[in-house]
C-alpha cells in the first residue's frame, strides 16, 4: 500500500509509511513563517479568487512520496481524464467496475491520502462500492509519474474538478448525484474543492488539514511556491475562504488527532456564521482507524442529503 504521510511524526518528504503509523505528537520545527492560529476570514468567494490568481512556483516537479504502478485492482479499471490549461494534461484514475443501465447510480469522488496512489487506499473503497456507488479514485498532477508539476494543494484543485466533471459524465452515473470525500491530504483537497465548484452535492473531508500554514510549517520541504507572498499560503487554506463552500459539507478526523480540534472547531463556526449546512466530529481512532468509521458514516450523510 502506498500509504499516507503521518500529520503527526515528522519524516523526511519522500518516506512511505507502512501501514499509515498511528498518532504521535509532533514537536513544532521552524518553518518558511509564522503560523496564525487564527487564519484571516477572507470574503471573497474561493472559486472567483482561483480565476485570477495563478501560484508562483519557485520549484517545479514531481509529488515528494514514492509510488507504485497504476496497475488496476480487480475490481476497477484505470481511466484517463484531461486537466490543466486547454486539456494538456492526461492524468490516470480508477473507477470501480460497473455495468451502465438506465437507472442511474450515485458516485463518489474520492481523494487518496498522500501524494501518491497505491491499491492500499482502493481497498478502503469497498463500502461504497457495496452501497451502490460508483467510485472513482484519481491521481493528480505529479504523482505516480503522472505529467504536470506538484504545487501543494492549489493547481491540484483543479485536477479535482475535472475528475469530477469526467465521472459526471461517465455511462451510468447520475451527475446530480455526485459526492466528495477524501483522506488527509486528499481530505484538504476535499475542503478547497467544496469551495471551488457546485458540482458536488456533499462533501467529507476526512482527517484533512484546514490550515496550510500549520500544513507547511511541518513540511516546508513541500513548499514549491514562492513562500515570501502570504497569499500562497491563504489560497491553499480552506479556513480563509470557510464561507465559501458550495455545499452540505462533513467534517472529521480522529479522536487522536488533537492537532486537528482546533481548526475543525474554527472551519464549523466560520461556515455556519454564514448559514452554510456543515458539522464537524471526531471519530474514535487515529489517522489510520479512524478512516474506515468515517467512511461508513460519510455513506449515511451522503444519503441523508440526496434523500
Amino acid at each position: 500500500m502506498t500509504s499516507d504521510r503521518s500529520f503527526e511524526k515528522p519524516v523526511s518528504r519522500r518516506a512511505v509509511l507502512g501501514g499509515l503509523l498511528g498518532a504521535m505528537l509532533l514537536p513544532e520545527i521552524a518553518g518558511a513563517m509564522d503560523t496564525p492560529v487564527n487564519p484571516p476570514l477572507i470574503g471573497r468567494d474561493y472559486a472567483r479568487e482561483r480565476q485570477t490568481f495563478h501560484t508562483h512556483l519557485l520549484t517545479r516537479g514531481p509529488a515528494p512520496d514514492k509510488y507504485e504502478p497504476l496497475d488496476p485492482p480487480a475490481n476497477a479499471e484505470r481511466i484517463f481524464y484531461r486537466s490543466g490549461r486547454n486539456g494538456n494534461l492526461q492524468l490516470a484514475a480508477w473507477v470501480s467496475k460497473h455495468q451502465p443501465s438506465h437507472k442511474l447510480r450515485p458516485a463518489v469522488l474520492f481523494l487518496h491520502g498522500g501524494n501518491a496512489m497505491g491499491a492500499g487506499h482502493w481497498t478502503l473503497m469497498r463500502p461504497y462500492i457495496d452501497s451502490g456507488y460508483v467510485v472513482m479514485m484519481p491521481t493528480v498532477r505529479g504523482e505516480n509519474g503522472q505529467a504536470g508539476a506538484f504545487s501543494g494543494f492549489y493547481n491540484e484543485v483543479s485536477d479535482v474538478l475535472a475528475a469530477g466533471e469526467h465521472l459526471a459524465g461517465l455511462p451510468g452515473v447520475d451527475g446530480e448525484r455526485l459526492f466528495l470525500a477524501g483522506h488527509s491530504i486528499g481530505g484538504t483537497l476535499a475542503m478547497l474543492s467544496a469551495m471551488a465548484s457546485n458540482r458536488f452535492r456533499a462533501a467529507v473531508p476526512i482527517s484533512g488539514n484546514p490550515n496550510a500554514f500549520r500544513f507547511f510549517r511541518r513540511y516546508p520541504e513541500d513548499i514549491r511556491f514562492d513562500d515570501s507572498d502570504i497569499h500562497e499560503f491563504e489560497v491553499r487554506t480552506a479556513l480563509c475562504y470557510a464561507q465559501s463552500l458550495k455545499c452540505p459539507t462533513y467534517l472529521m478526523h480522529g479522536t487522536k488527532e488533537p492537532h486537528l480540534n482546533q481548526g475543525a472547531r474554527l472551519m464549523e463556526k466560520r461556515a455556519k456564521a454564514a448559514g452554510l449546512p456543515i458539522q464537524a466530529s471526531r471519530i474514535e481512532g487515529d489517522h489510520t482507524t479512524a478512516l474506515p468509521h468515517a467512511i461508513s458514516r460519510s455513506i449515511g450523510f451522503f444519503r441523508s442529503v440526496s434523500a
